[in-house]
């Protein structure tokens, strides 16, 4: 859980704030309530070590797939909702980044067959820092296409951290691994004074 001495708010600002201390939210749909966290180890995605299978290398070269980038940010944070068992990204949480997605600071890349959307990530970027939320697939290997193409993008526009909060077994495939809190502070704190845009033109 977070420290109790950093105040944090759930605004677009306050967001943004706590994201800089490598604090992020989650919503309790049943309680009403948002929780803020801080993980100790926590999960990254090294841009030079992402792990790509030879199934998702033959998809990629057969382009099966059309990714887009910030052309339907808030239909991707419903398609990361649209979980069985439920989900933290309350209705308060689709306002607050679409809010921050509308000022240039949250970002979705999306993956389309047959002009359908299936599948998708989105995340907050600050400098060269960029912490990824949530993904969604409609069709196999689609969230992982999303991934990779996140990842080549910051790559290219000389991001130096993905953070993804927390190892779960399918991002381990991608080549997630955690660190100690510590470790990922530093390094937060390094990226978030860069400067580097997620648009179109490299920083």
């Amino acid at each position: 859980m977070a420290n109790r001495g950093v105040y944090l708010r759930f605004t677009p600002m306050g967001v943004l704030h706590a994201y800089r201390e490598g604090i992020f939210p989650m919503a309790d749909e049943q309680a009403g309530s948002i929780f803020w966290f801080r993980p100790d180890p926590r999960a990254v995605l090294p841009l030079d070590g992402f792990h790509c299978s030879r199934s998702l290398a033959r998809k990629l070269r057969r382009n099966l797939f059309e990714v887009r980038v910030n052309t339907c940010f808030e239909e991707v944070m419903r398609g990361c909702a649209d979980r069985p068992e439920g989900t933290w990204i309350s209705d308060s949480f689709l306002a607050l980044y679409t809010a921050l997605h509308r000022e240039g600071f949250a970002h979705s890349v999306e993956v389309f067959q047959e002009d359908q959307l299936v599948g998708g990530t989105y995340g907050v970027a600050l400098g060269a820092a960029f912490m990824a939320e949530s993904m969604f697939h409609r069709v196999t290997d689609a969230s992982k296409v999303a991934v990779s193409a996140l990842v080549d993008r910051l790559a290219a526009r000389k991001f130096d951290l993905l953070d993804v909060q927390y190892v779960t077994p399918h991002l381990q495939t991608l080549g997630a691994i955690e660190i100690p809190h510590a470790e990922y502070y530093e390094r937060l704190q390094r990226a978030v004074k860069k400067n580097r845009s997620f648009d179109d033109h490299c920083g």
